[in-house]
């Protein structure tokens, strides 16, 4: 098990129900695959540096977990797949 950091923007324009479901729909997905989520941090709405898909803001949130190195694969599929989805990024934490 290794420990990992995903970073994900969503649209800023969807409902705080919508958002929190999201949430709980990537959090979900890493414990269904033998992972744990150890720290996941909602930054909120935040204005991005440049504009992605005419936003020019977005909702932020990190997710620290650990999990097997071919789950990473799947979950950024996942996130790519979704709509709602601006822009995501998953890096290695430290031995």
């Amino acid at each position: 098990m290794r420990q990992y950091e995903t970073m994900y923007i969503l649209k800023p324009d969807l409902e705080s129900e919508q958002t929190s479901e999201l949430v709980a729909k990537f959090q979900s997905l890493v414990t269904q695959n033998g992972g744990e989520v150890t720290h996941l941090q909602e930054l909120g709405k935040r204005r991005m540096a440049y504009e992605i898909d005419h936003y020019r803001e977005g909702y932020y949130v990190l997710m620290q977990f650990t999990s097997d190195t071919n789950f990473t694969r799947e979950l950024e599929r996942v996130l790519r797949i979704d709509d709602n989805v601006l822009r995501y990024l998953t890096v290695r934490l430290g031995e």
